[in-house]
């Protein structure tokens, strides 16, 4: 039995098989419209979400399977006080994987270590989102062609923002790529990932604090929300959540196969108006998102 709690739980050939499974789960969607028969998913969510839940609802559903669970720790008997550990074994017996989001750094893995069934961390804290690393690397190949051989911009809360330190610590396992980090001083990626990922992987990154002053050498732009739950200071918050807005008049010195991306939701920080850009590829990464969730069960399923 696996679970999967950050992406580097997977090997890298481990990955591409997930990858190269949700692809032909997007050419072939009669193959495996059955192929989760009689299986259940819970979805656990103590932390609010609508894409991440629903793809994971909607992926075992298109498997043939059921979803049971809850979309808050209001309705579940953690606000009774009820242990994860104690949630986990619980719902193992009545579910054949469970999917997870948890407020607190590490929850998830606390449950692996109890549960009867696979895990999935469907995002703990501001510390890993290992699907939406999957659905953005499944995103990055189907726009670029490959994943390596580009410059990405990863701009926004790069402090407290989950997806952004599960990608980066994704992309360093792939050749060719340069980072470029865009956030004011108090929303710099942590330490751990600059010393423990970027630095020991020998990959070229630098800090900058405008989008306008790179934006002509990025292939990718990864836009992230100034998360307002993450900040202990309301004011903190106000004063650092409009820092970077992307906008038509900052895309005019863009690459023209500039790729866009978002784990959403978003606020402010994208224009509407950039939706119609066709180099706006965030809500095809939602899409993806879907698939390669449906992969991934299959395989902590073992039924591929």
């Amino acid at each position: 039995m696996r679970h999967l709690i950050e992406i580097t739980d997977l090997s890298v050939e481990e990955v591409e098989e997930i990858l190269d499974l949700a692809e032909d789960i997007i050419k072939n969607k009669g193959k495996y419209c059955a192929m989760c028969q009689g299986k259940k998913l819970a979805t656990l969510f103590f932390e609010p979400s609508t894409r991440t839940r629903l793809s994971f609802e909607a992926a075992m559903l298109e498997l043939g399977g059921s979803v049971l669970g809850f979309s808050s720790a209001d309705s579940s008997s953690a606000a009774k006080g009820e242990s994860v550990a104690d949630t986990v074994r619980t719902v193992g017996c009545y579910a054949d994987i469970i999917a997870m989001r948890h407020p607190k750094e590490g929850a998830p893995l606390v449950a692996s270590l109890k549960s009867p069934v696979p895990i999935i961390n469907a995002g703990d804290g501001g510390h890993n989102h290992p699907t939406q690393t999957l659905t953005d690397l499944l995103t990055l190949r189907r726009e670029k062609g490959r994943i390596g051989g580009f410059t990405i911009g990863l701009c926004g809360d790069l402090k407290f923002g989950r997806t952004v330190h599960s990608l980066i610590t994704a992309l360093c396992r792939y050749p060719d790529i340069n980072f470029i980090l865009i956030s004011p001083e108090e929303l710099q990626v942590p330490d751990y990932i600059k010393t423990s990922v970027l630095q020991k992987s020998g990959k070229p990154w630098r800090q900058v604090e405008t989008m306008s002053e790179v934006m002509s050498e990025l292939d990718v732009l990864y836009m992230t929300r100034v998360q307002r739950e993450r900040f202990f200071n309301e004011a903190d918050y106000i004063r650092l959540k409009d820092s970077y807005i992307l906008d038509m008049e900052k895309l005019e010195t863009a690459k023209e196969d500039l790729c866009i991306l978002h784990p959403l939701p978003r606020v402010t920080e994208i224009s509407t108006k950039v939706d119609d850009d066709p180099r706006a590829a965030y809500f095809r990464q939602v899409n993806n998102g879907k698939y390669v969730r449906m992969a991934l069960m299959l395989k902590l399923l073992e039924v591929v």
